[in-house]
């Protein structure tokens, strides 16, 4: 499906979601230096645990609201909240007044406010487009994130360490815009029924806990609890893009010489290392994920997410043994082949394990991979404090271990089931 045949609240919402992330991308990656810097280690992770339960739990909620109050709606005041969060943390950071503390309490309400407005996003993109081209369309949005994934991190390299004030101030004006194009240019995209459907006995906390009620589908469905938990211990590494990996970088690297011809030398700084290493990352996802992710299908599924936990494992023990950028710049390139090596093939195992008339609520399930191991991930950074980072990187490889050893387990038990289900 081609952009120009798309609806219209589509493609503007295309162009500011895409300026609004690359926006965001200039200061997330660099929000743990922040807070470890003002707070110490051990106390920057507890509050990125805080924060992030936070967004947990406004995501619960974030599909009710837009199925009860419309998705423009929704998005429109995620938006507005957000720009006002980042107004705040403009504040926090201005010339006449300095509040790190006050700063996590801005980073945290927008936080909740970007957990109210992806799944009305989401909804939207389902509501317009047909199922035949909705692959194509989320495909779209997804490489749009990661060219933000690409230049963000370069730019906030620049910006956030010196310009923090204006950078925040920009990151509101942006918001307030897109929020703006949202009242503009897009219609209220809810299904009719979803309107007619009376929810005014539920209140958002019980519709929050009926959520919760519903992954108890991972405790009756043994297959699908071993793979929610493999998914959980691998997120232990691949979440630490945003949160061990910069206070390690910035750690061990302070001003270092990356490229030296005759009298020239290039050097580099701990923060602009790490915008680098986040863009890698970035342009390997845009470049390679159709490449890889077809390479992929042509090996045994267990065999795949086993490789990729064990890559993982690799890139953890890699970086903690080496603090020379070009080794670092290695062990990113590891990290990113074990992303994209199972980016396809986990949806489409889920489809296979979820019976039909319960597809909807594994996928909702499954997300409980990213969730709890978002909320756990933090932890890394006061390990650094208690164990040092070689072995905070050993213990996260370890893990990454244990979930190769999980998924090649759950696959095993998964070919005697298929096995005896074919016989039976």
């Amino acid at each position: 499906m081609r952009i120009r045949d798309w609806d219209q609240s589509l493609k503007v919402r295309l162009l500011g979601e895409g300026i609004m992330n690359v926006t965001f991308w200039m200061f997330f990656p660099f929000l743990a230096i922040y807070f470890a810097d003002a707070f110490g280690k051990g106390t920057a992770g507890l509050l990125l645990i805080l924060s992030q339960i936070f967004s947990v739990m406004a995501n619960l909620i974030g599909g009710y609201c837009a199925d009860r109050f419309g998705r423009r709606y929704m998005m429109i005041l995620a938006a507005i909240g957000q720009g006002l969060s980042f107004l705040l943390f403009a504040f926090a950071n201005s010339p006449s007044y300095q509040s790190a503390l006050l700063g996590f309490v801005a980073f945290s309400i927008a936080s909740v406010f970007g957990s109210l407005y992806w799944p009305a996003s989401q909804a939207m993109i389902a509501d317009v487009v047909e199922e035949k081209d909705r692959s194509d369309v989320f495909a779209v949005f997804y490489t749009s994130i990661n060219i933000a994934v690409v230049l963000g991190p370069i730019l906030g390299g620049i910006f956030f360490f010196s310009y923090r004030f204006e950078l925040m101030l920009f990151a509101a004006l942006v918001c307030f815009t897109l929020a703006f194009i949202l009242f503009k240019w897009t219609e209220e995209t809810v299904p009719v029924s979803n309107k007619e459907h009376s929810l005014k006995g539920d209140t958002w906390f019980s519709v929050m806990l009926a959520q919760v009620k519903d992954y108890r589908v991972i405790a009756s469905d043994k297959l699908f609890m071993l793979f929610v938990i493999a998914g959980i211990l691998s997120a232990q590494t691949f979440m630490q893009l945003d949160l061990l990996i910069p206070v390690y970088t910035m750690e061990v690297i302070d001003v270092q010489s990356i490229m030296a011809i005759g009298d020239w030398d290039l050097t580099i700084t701990g923060e602009k290392a790490f915008g680098l290493l986040i863009s890698e990352n970035g342009l390997l996802v845009a470049l390679l994920t159709v490449v890889i992710s077809k390479w992929a299908t042509r090996f045994k599924e267990k065999n795949i997410f086993a490789l990729s936990s064990i890559l993982y494992a690799l890139s953890m023990w890699m970086f903690g043994l080496t603090e020379w950028f070009w080794g670092l710049v290695i062990a990113m390139g590891v990290f990113t082949f074990g992303e994209l090596m199972i980016v396809g093939l986990q949806q489409s195992f889920i489809s296979k394990l979820a019976p039909e008339d319960m597809r909807g609520q594994y996928f909702a399930a499954a997300s409980l991979r990213y969730t709890l191991g978002r909320t756990i991930a933090p932890i890394s950074i006061p390990m650094t404090v208690w164990f040092g980072f070689l072995w905070t990187f050993t213990i996260l490889a370890l893990l990454a271990l244990v979930s190769a050893g999980v998924y090649y387990y759950m696959f095993i038990k998964y070919e005697q089931q298929q096995m005896s289900q074919s016989i039976g």
